[in-house]
């Protein structure tokens, strides 16, 4: 939860030339009522800043409504934050035309949660995959068929037996397959997978992410991987960022964020995972947290978490917490971090009101 009084320029990064700088970046939505009256404004994503390296994985958790997806559209300009920058490849993507945006666009291709509904169901499978190359002028219709015959293979799926199929065809596996030959078609540096796996059963999960792992071996690709799966996100990720109500509450290494977290947003969400209580050999259900999330129309005040959180304290209430280094590169928003195991579900004092 980044404070707009204290903003973060230098998020944690590796080196001094990321393939993907975020900074400050600000996204809302004005709702609207009966009759089109102006109802609010929807405050979607608030002072986020983040990196990410050629070749990492970052991925991005929270819960529904946390603004993970419209961060990744904000990030491709579809459509444009309100506020901030998005540097890629050393570009700043928000003082682009829009002629020079769409080719920017060739290295930054999404792939969505939806296998079924981002495939025209009208199309078949070579139709579906040649159309990226189409659409940016790849020339040589004879270029394009080995081409899309190489992406098929690539993906697991033999061009002679699946080339001629139409969606409703396939299974959803399958079907996310098509839809990651598609997203990497034009050699991209950045794929954002947005929930990519979250409608597919455990064991295509499985495979779909061994396939995103191959290909960034074979590739040299980047992602930013949005999940609410927790465990999922820990698997493939270099890097986490958690985000709730709009704004980045912790980040940090994988390992490191998961073993010790430093945001009590973070704790709680991992409590929600359920598994095997230490030491007991029984099984342990998931802790929810209490309360309802605050509206984005009408945030509260200081840090958004102060609502739910058993450490809140005045402060929390009149001070909108900055991101800050609490162990290399693992940085948190909160007053009152989290520093050890036996202190995560203390208070420090009644939740401010």
């Amino acid at each position: 939860m980044t404070s707009v009084d204290e903003r973060v320029d230098d998020p944690p990064a590796e080196t001094a030339d990321p393939l993907l700088r975020v900074r400050n970046v600000v996204q809302q939505f004005t709702s609207r009522g009966a009759g089109g009256l102006k109802g609010g404004v929807v405050h979607a994503v608030s002072d986020v800043s983040l990196d990410i390296q050629p070749g990492e994985t970052l991925g991005v958790v929270g819960e529904t409504g946390s603004g993970k997806s419209t961060l990744a559209r904000s990030i491709l300009q579809a459509p444009p934050p309100k506020s901030g920058e998005v540097h890629f490849q050393g570009t700043d993507l928000m003082r682009l035309r829009r002629r020079d945006l769409v080719e920017a666009r060739r290295q930054m291709q999404m792939v969505f949660q939806d296998p079924f509904g981002s495939l025209n169901p009208r199309w078949r499978v070579v139709d579906l995959v040649e159309e990226p190359l189409l659409g940016y002028g790849v020339r040589g219709a004879d270029h394009r068929r080995e081409r899309v015959r190489e992406l098929l293979d690539l993906v697991g799926l033999n061009p002679d037996t699946y080339g001629k199929r139409r969606p409703r065809e396939l299974s959803g596996g399958q079907c996310q397959r098509v839809a990651i030959a598609r997203a990497i078609a034009l050699n991209p540096a950045l794929v954002i997978c947005d929930e990519a796996v979250s409608s597919l059963d455990v064991l295509v999960q499985a495979q779909v992410l061994n396939l995103f792992e191959q290909l960034r071996r074979e590739l040299g690709l980047s992602y930013l991987f949005i999940s609410h799966d927790l465990a999922l996100v820990k698997q493939v990720s270099d890097r986490v960022a958690v985000m709730h109500l709009g704004q980045l509450a912790e980040v940090g290494p994988a390992e490191r964020l998961y073993r010790q977290p430093r945001h009590p947003y973070t704790s709680a969400l991992l409590a929600s995972i359920p598994g095997l209580a230490p030491g007991a050999g029984r099984t342990r259900g998931p802790a929810p947290l209490s309360g309802e999330p605050p509206s984005p129309l009408h945030p509260p005040s200081g840090c958004r978490f102060r609502t739910r959180c058993p450490r809140a304290q005045q402060r929390c209430t009149d001070e909108q917490p900055a991101l800050r280094e609490h162990a290399p590169g693992h940085f948190a928003a909160c007053h009152f971090p989290l520093e050890t195991d036996g202190d995560r579900s203390a208070a420090p004092n009644q939740p401010a009101a």
